[in-house]
């Protein structure tokens, strides 16, 4: 079989071919005028920027601070000052007394644009940068000067007792020796105010605690310079009257679904005569998705997805339960193709059609007794698995909670849905899954979770309407949630609201990334090394995501033909790792990995994280399962598609230098897209 989808267009691929033949004679006539006619245009762009050291393919790139100035010629006067950290490829290097000088170019295509000041530019590897997660529940983020602190406290057994002094002079003092800044007080939404926060060198160790743990060397100025409103009690208190809230439910509607269905619009109808009451109206809105499953393999079932109330339009309690009546929201009268619905269809459109950016708390709560159709499947509508979905969700900034319904029908499909809904709900900020069984399918049960968490969230929005819940008091919460699930629900929506609050800060005092030079940080807290403070994204461009889908798609094929054969695998990857200019008598070696079999862009070494594509060989191909071979190439397939969607998301692409290229834009990729 082969599932795997077509790769996405380079620029030379969209070119159509002619439409007609004509003679070898004048093809050749005509090439020969062409050429011609383009034989300045050719010499001009056979420049190309330097390669760094070792590399067949990656071009010398530098970043800028804000001393720079682009000059017509090496040391002359004047020049203009240039965006702090833009990205330049170097074209030329030129030595002119003690200083070094760069011709340089905004993008790979030949175009310079003058020279720079080595002195003044940072030098930039891989085009790889980092995140800041939100600061709820750690201690803030440090710059340290040197990697001497943050290794001093990495080596402690307990690193609060040596930070402490630190963290109060920073608090006090708003400085400490040992730090060059640190990060605001609230959440950085990297997705409204692009930030660089460029890896220029790292260190990995193994902490007395037992994790293991990255000391990073990085640069940061941010795309804007102007400074952040620094935290205030009380403008925080004013701010957080405009925070709010939505809700929304997506509900499976398949057959058996009915009772749910009116639990779950009895528990709107209670917390909307709370809200009311309250006079929270517009702090809080909820909203609903219904879904089911294929309607090209059953047609009776009306529709794939569906949004019923969208919580961006929906006035009251009354009007909500209206429009569910106006929809006629009932369970389908017609059974599914399969017992797995497309869970995924219902969460997406709630990601993709609803304007979170209105909302300062964002919840999605998926409610359904199926598993979930993957991506892979002939049913699904999106194309997606659990990983992708879950990467959309946290880019809006958007909580999925799954009220899984243990029906007595369904036990055969229980542990694999659990595995999947554990899997989309997975939260950074909490580390955990924001998955709840309902055993049997209990409708009290489930009706008790749906309140309590209507409830709960309802309650964070009125602590902070009230001014009551200002940044950093639920900092105090025991982090042991409790066994129960009632109880879990409750503290972990408080922690989840606490850290929703400091991203709405952080939008509406348009936090910035602190503006720091080079320095040294830690990816994960020093008294909770649990807490990952950083997330990294690779920064791709058009071409590179083209060519990383076109790869992807040449070991899907391939693995789709090992699992007849377990050798044609490998074999077909030799031969196109051949026709991509690796010599054949290197590739005969059978404890070859991918990765040294020349098929992965050199853009991807050095990074830091484990690839199960890029570190497969032979015998281990071989020595797998046939159902794990299965799921290895499903996962590259569904990966193959959310390429698909990256390449098509115009949103999200950004320039890293004034007047570049747009094929030499760049999509901030997180790492666990990477294959």
């Amino acid at each position: 079989m082969n599932t795997s989808p077509r790769p996405l267009a380079k620029e030379s691929r969209l070119f159509p071919s002619p439409a007609c033949r004509i003679g070898e004679a004048r093809k050749k006539n005509l090439f020969l005028a062409l050429l011609l006619s383009l034989l300045p245009f050719i010499t001009l762009a056979q420049e190309k920027p330097l390669l760094q050291q070792g590399k067949q393919t990656l071009y010398q790139r530098v970043l800028t601070t804000p001393t720079c100035r682009l000059l017509d010629k090496p040391a002359s006067s004047g020049g203009k000052a240039q965006p702090a950290f833009s990205r330049f490829y170097v074209y030329q290097r030129q030595k002119q007394g003690a200083d070094e000088w760069l011709k340089v170019g905004a993008d790979s295509y030949g175009k310079t644009a003058g020279w720079l000041n080595a002195a003044c530019t940072v030098e930039w590897k891989m085009q790889m940068t980092l995140a800041l997660t939100n600061p709820a529940g750690r201690d803030p983020l440090l710059f340290f000067k040197d990697k001497a602190t943050p290794m001093q406290l990495l080596e402690q057994e307990d690193p609060k007792k040596q930070l402490a002094p630190i963290l109060a002079n920073m608090k006090n003092n708003g400085r400490d020796p040992a730090v060059l800044a640190r990060e605001p007080d609230y959440a950085v939404d990297m997705a409204k105010n692009f930030y660089l926060l460029p890896v220029l060198d790292a260190e990995e160790i193994f902490t007395e605690q037992g994790f293991r743990v990255r000391l990073l060397n990085v640069a940061s100025v941010s795309a804007s310079e102007n400074k952040a409103k620094p935290a205030n009690k009380e403008s925080e208190a004013q701010t957080l009257k405009g925070f709010n809230a939505a809700v929304v439910f997506v509900i499976d509607t398949t057959i058996s679904m009915k009772p749910y269905i009116e639990r779950t619009r009895e528990a709107v109808r209670r917390i909307y005569q709370t809200v009311e009451k309250e006079k929270l109206q517009n702090q809080v809105k909820f909203g609903l998705v219904a879904f089911r499953s294929n309607i090209k393999a059953a047609p009776g079932l009306e529709y794939v997805s569906k949004m019923i109330v969208n919580p961006a339009e929906v006035k009251d309690g009354k009007d909500f339960i209206e429009r569910t009546k106006a929809a006629n929201l009932q369970q389908a009268r017609v059974s599914s193709p399969s017992f797995d619905e497309d869970s995924y269809a219902g969460v997406m459109q709630a990601l993709d059609n609803i304007p979170w950016n209105q909302f300062g708390a964002r919840y999605i709560v998926l409610i359904t007794d199926a598993g979930a159709i993957d991506g892979d499947n002939s049913l699904s509508s999106t194309g997606l698995n659990a990983e992708q979905v879950r990467l959309e969700a946290q880019y809006r900034g958007v909580a999925i909670y799954a009220l899984h319904l243990k029906t007595p029908s369904g036990a055969k499909n229980h542990q694999s849905a659990e595995a999947q809904y554990q899997n989309l709900t997975h939260n950074n900020f909490l580390n955990k899954p924001l998955y709840y069984p309902v055993n049997a399918g209990d409708i009290g049960e489930f009706g008790n979770m749906l309140d309590r968490l209507s409830s709960a969230i309802t309650g964070q929005v009125k602590a902070a309407y009230r001014g009551d819940m200002a940044a950093g008091s639920a900092l105090t919460a025991d982090k042991n949630y409790g066994k129960e699930n009632l109880a879990a629900l409750d503290k972990e929506t408080e922690l989840l609201g606490h850290a929703m609050r400091l991203a709405w800060l952080g939008e509406k005092n348009s936090a910035k990334a602190p503006p720091v030079f080079k320095a040294w940080i830690s990816d994960r807290d020093f008294t909770h090394q649990e807490k990952p403070t950083t997330d990294v994204r690779v920064l791709l461009t058009k071409s590179q995501l083209s060519d990383l889908a076109e790869v992807v798609k040449q070991i899907a094929e391939a693995a789709n033909d090992g699992l007849i054969s377990p050798s044609d695998m490998f074999d077909r990857l030799r031969q196109v790792a051949a026709t991509m200019g690796k010599d054949p008598n290197q590739l005969q070696d059978k404890n070859l990995k991918l990765k040294q079999m020349g098929l992965m862009a050199e853009y991807l070494e050095g990074l830091p994280y484990l690839s199960e594509v890029l570190n497969l060989d032979e015998d281990t191909w071989k020595g797998m399962a046939g159902l794990e071979q299965e799921k290895f190439i499903r996962r590259l397939t569904t990966k193959l598609r959310y390429y698909q969607r990256y390449n098509a998301d115009t949103d999200r692409w950004v320039s890293l230098a004034p007047g570049s290229d747009p094929r030499e834009h760049v999509y901030p990729v997180p790492l666990e897209a990477l294959p």
